[in-house]
């Protein structure tokens, strides 16, 4: 029985890692197919119509940086890079669709995302896909917001499936590092992406709801006692005097105090001083490899370092689960699927 078992044990395990090869092979094979120059001859203007467009949404809302990176991520991490996050619940068959989920209900710049398709519809017609204009907005965000650019490889393709609940797969802002790095692992992203994809933090707000617990409710007793010991006692007051109940779901809080519309490296000074707002902000102290990084960033020294590394890993979050070659479609809509 014993030797059964360890066969079965074994048989399951080669099983998983044959698995997990195969699923390397498909996403390598379809990255492959990416390239910054996709659209040279279909689309040769892309990059800079995005850009013009970002120029504009951005001096009429320069708050929307944070949120259009913002979109980025949650769309890769859900059914990968595919642009499923845009699409309307009225437009899908297993209602909701993400966008109405709970993590996605916070979400802003659908308007701004769907002007960005219609001027690239006007120049080049169903050539464009959401999924790689998710992805130039997100690099014009950071870089018209004094951060890095990068090169976007562009290629993908747009899903025609969005489902609210596949959006367990987004570390909620509650997550310890334990729970990041398993979420993050599952992406292909390791512990420095964890750290360095956190920096893009420096950018937007946060609804009080997502860490009032850690003000007022940390362990469940429900008394203006029960507090988040890992914050910054201080800062917490300054939260507390913002957010000033536990269900506040319409205040907004800066991430980078006095710099959120700034792309720095300041949200590391906060971190290392107990100030980061969301529980999986204080988490990156939690792991000596995420640890450090802050506290090296938290110097002030190292911020090309930064943006460097930030450029990297926005590559390889950009790289998930693409759709490529005949996978999906160009959707003319962002917000629909092609009828």
């Amino acid at each position: 029985m014993g030797a059964t078992s360890r066969s079965l044990r074994g048989s399951s395990s080669r099983s998983t890692m044959l698995a997990a090869a195969l699923l390397l092979f498909l996403s390598t094979s379809a990255v492959a197919q990416l390239d910054v120059g996709y659209y040279s001859k279909t689309c040769p203007n892309v990059e800079e119509i995005v850009r013009q467009e970002m120029l504009g949404i951005l001096k009429e809302a320069p708050t929307l940086a944070g949120p259009f990176l913002r979109l980025h991520f949650h769309d890769c991490f859900v059914r990968g890079c595919d642009a499923s996050v845009l699409i309307d619940s009225t437009d899908v068959t297993n209602k909701p669709a993400e966008k109405d989920a709970p993590p996605n209900k916070s979400l802003r710049g659908f308007g701004a995302v769907q002007r960005v398709k219609d001027r690239l519809q006007s120049a080049c017609p169903n050539t464009v896909s959401c999924a790689d204009v998710l992805a130039l907005m997100a690099r014009d965000a950071v870089v018209l917001a004094g951060g890095p650019t990068w090169p976007v490889a562009l290629g993908r393709r747009d899903g025609r499936v969005s489902i609210a609940n596949e959006t367990n797969q987004l570390p909620p802002p509650t997550s310890n590092f334990t729970r990041l790095a398993k979420m993050f692992a599952a992406k292909g992203l390791d512990a420095k992406d964890i750290v360095v994809l956190s920096g893009g933090h420096t950018l937007g707000t946060a609804r009080c709801v997502s860490f009032t617990d850690r003000l007022y409710n940390f362990t469940g007793a429900n008394n203006p006692s029960d507090v988040d010991p890992s914050l910054d006692a201080a800062y917490m007051a300054k939260l507390k005097s913002h957010c000033r109940s536990l269900a506040d779901n319409t205040t907004l809080a800066e991430m980078d105090p006095g710099s959120f519309l700034t792309f720095d490296a300041g949200y590391y000074r906060l971190v290392a001083k107990r100030r980061g707002v969301l529980h999986s902000d204080s988490a990156l102290l939690e792991h000596p490899t995420t640890r450090a990084y802050v506290e090296r960033q938290a110097t002030g020294l190292f911020a090309a370092e930064f943006f460097r590394d930030f450029a990297d890993s926005m590559v390889k979050m950009g790289n998930i689960g693409v759709l490529t070659g005949s996978q999906g479609e160009i959707r003319n809509k962002c917000y629909a699927v092609n009828k």
